[in-house]
């Protein structure tokens, strides 16, 4: 039976005002472990009372917690975020971040960007949840800080950095479908006074999977996949004003996927990511940061012959200036794009110039950025950003913001058998206003948003390309506002949280609905502890959404129920256990694609104290 959603405005509308999914408050006081320093929204490192951007949160426990299968699962579970996935974990997989498309959301791991220069926006299904320790999500514009792409907003993902001594971790995990996991790991620091920090992990995982298509013409085998990943982190001290880092992960991805009666359709899926940067405190109130980040993403399937190879080169010097409430920014930046998609073997670059200025004394708070990009292909664009917040009252506080964002058209749209090598970037205005209550450990807000695309590529009929099928052009317009509700609250031991959406993403030429994005969606959760036990439940609600731009194929709403258990067996071995779906809801993320149904994941991890 469809899900309503009119019973999750009764229960969760009053608890939205008080309660939130942990780790994500915007803006607010979050965990005392996470609100030293967010590095996000304006890419310096930041106290959190600080910023006027609406930002979430999430850390390595609240990840293990979860028992997510991927990034995006994880994500989903953020306010204003939304996903869509063509059958299980490893498929081909979308992050809608205030509604906005996937392709708008700039995606970075360890400072290192991860893009398509094929489909658009990160290969979610690429990055392996297993060798990430925090994520940072940004909410809005933010190409005047980041440049082009960051029209939604910004995802950062980091690995773990190594403290103190060393720290080794080995963990397994079994559950439903065939699925296991193993993991092991050390991080720590040595030399004189911990001049040099490490980290390393390993991990495999792999499932047997359940049939993603179970429609007619379509192979009824499960569709599984296997994954493998690693990631390493060291930092060296030079002295007591200069560091240099180095990042690299890598992860090979083999899933299954239907696309023919008989055929075992495969995916073969590589991800690299490397960074080396350098780090100098001049003086105690000038820094500068010089950093190269090099990606790779490739995507293959098999049996039936498809390659598409993006590699990402970037360069960074930026600087900051503190001196009493001031804080002025002042960053290179040159991205260099290239992708191999037979025919395409094409490359690009943006070269980019970006100042910041930022004011914090007593209740005031400004938030100036701009920046100019020039493209090799199409010129130069610039954007701003402006932001204030205003502490009018003890625990209150009221934020504004304005700012203009761009993405400039892939590769793949410029120069395909669909492409037009004249395509203009995509561009957005935005306008927000936010409000945040918080007490101890209570917390609350409300942020309304409205960020008109101009300029949307989209696919349309025959055109200037050599496709008879269709071309891509520059004929579309976007709207995406809504308002978010969030916070959280404790009642004696039980802590609970929530959140609750309700957005319109329109196509402004067709007055429609755009596709897999529902106009109401939220989270409820609590958890206590008991008896040695910390024991929680946590609800997903979504209305119905349309899976066609033509409004005519709806996927019904849906409330999926969680439980999730752990506990010390003793000093050093954590057991965790999870439970998601537990109602067994069949619902649809995407149309004609099944999901995993009830499922159950117990995990056991060793970590010397």
């Amino acid at each position: 039976m469809r899900t309503r959603f009119s019973c999750l405005r009764a229960a969760a509308l009053p608890l939205a005002l008080a309660a939130a999914f942990p780790l994500h408050a915007q803006n607010a006081a979050i965990a005392p472990e996470l609100a030293a320093t967010v590095v996000t929204a304006t890419r310096v490192a930041q106290p959190l009372s600080d910023l006027v951007a609406d930002v979430s949160i999430v850390d390595r426990d609240s990840i293990e917690r979860s028992g997510a299968a991927g990034v995006a699962d994880v994500l989903a579970r953020l306010p204003g975020v939304e996903i869509t996935r063509n059958g299980g974990p490893g498929t081909s997989t979308s992050v809608f971040l205030r509604g906005a498309e996937s392709r708008f959301t700039a995606v970075y791991i360890d400072g290192v960007r991860v893009d398509s220069q094929s489909t658009g926006g990160a290969p979610w299904e690429q990055i392996p949840l297993s060798q990430i320790d925090r994520i940072e999500v940004l909410r809005g514009p933010a190409a005047a800080v980041y440049g082009s792409d960051a029209i939604g907003g910004v995802i950062q993902l980091f690995t773990r950095k190594g403290e103190g001594g060393p720290a080794p971790f080995v963990g397994i995990g079994v559950g439903s479908h065939g699925t296991s996991r193993a993991e092991a790991g050390i991080s720590g620091a040595g030399g004189v006074d911990g001049a040099f920090d490490y980290s390393l992990g390993v991990a495999h995982e792999e499932s047997s999977g359940f049939n993603a298509r179970p429609i007619a013409g379509q192979n009824p085998d499960k569709d599984g996949y296997r994954s493998n990943s690693f990631n390493t982190r060291l930092g060296l001290r030079i002295d007591a004003r200069q560091r240099i880092d180095a990042t690299l992960l890598a992860n090979n991805l083999n899933s299954q996927y239907d696309s023919s009666p008989k055929a075992d359709d495969r995916s073969l899926n590589r991800l690299r990511t490397a960074g080396l940067g350098w780090t100098a405190q001049w003086t105690d109130a000038w820094k500068t940061r010089v950093q190269v980040t090099d990606s790779s993403s490739r995507y293959q399937t098999t049996p039936s012959p498809y390659l598409t190879l993006t590699d990402l080169r970037g360069y960074l010097f930026q600087n900051e200036l503190r001196f009493g409430a001031h804080l002025v920014t002042a960053a290179l930046e040159r991205r260099e794009d290239h992708l191999k998609n037979a025919p395409i073997d094409r490359g690009r670059h943006q070269d980019g110039l970006a100042l910041g200025y930022g004011f914090t004394q007593g209740a005031h708070t400004l938030q100036l950025n701009a920046r100019h990009d020039k493209d090799s292909e199409f010129g130069g664009k610039t954007t701003g950003s402006a932001a204030y917040g205003f502490a009018f009252a003890p625990n209150w506080r009221a934020t504004a913001s304005a700012g203009t964002a761009f993405r400039a058209p892939t590769l793949y749209q410029r120069f395909s058998d669909y492409g037009v090598a004249t395509l203009q970037p995509e561009s957005s205005r935005n306008l927000e206003a936010g409000l945040r209550w918080s007490q101890g450990g209570s917390s609350a807000g409300v942020v309304a948003y409205r960020n008109r695309v101009s300029n949307v590529i989209t696919f349309a009929g025959a055109g200037a390309c050599p496709s008879p099928f269709g071309c891509y052009a520059n004929v579309a317009r976007a709207e995406y506002k809504g308002v978010t509700f969030s916070g959280e609250q404790r009642l004696g031991d039980v802590a609970l949280r929530g959140s609750l959406d309700f957005q319109d993403p329109r196509d402004l030429a067709t007055d429609k609905l755009l596709a897999r994005r529902a106009r109401r969606h939220g989270t409820l959760g609590a958890d206590t502890r008991i008896a040695g036990w910390t024991v929680g439940a946590e609800a997903q609600f979504s209305a119905s959404r349309f899976d066609n731009a033509a409004n005519t194929q709806r996927l019904g709403g849906y409330a999926l129920l969680g439980l999730y258990a752990s506990t010390r067996l003793s000093r050093d071995f954590t057991l965790q256990a999870r439970i998601d779906n537990l109602a067994d809801k069949d619902y649809q993320l995407a149309r004609n694609y099944a999901t995993p149904g009830r499922v159950a994941f117990v995990s056991l991890k060793w970590m010397p104290q």
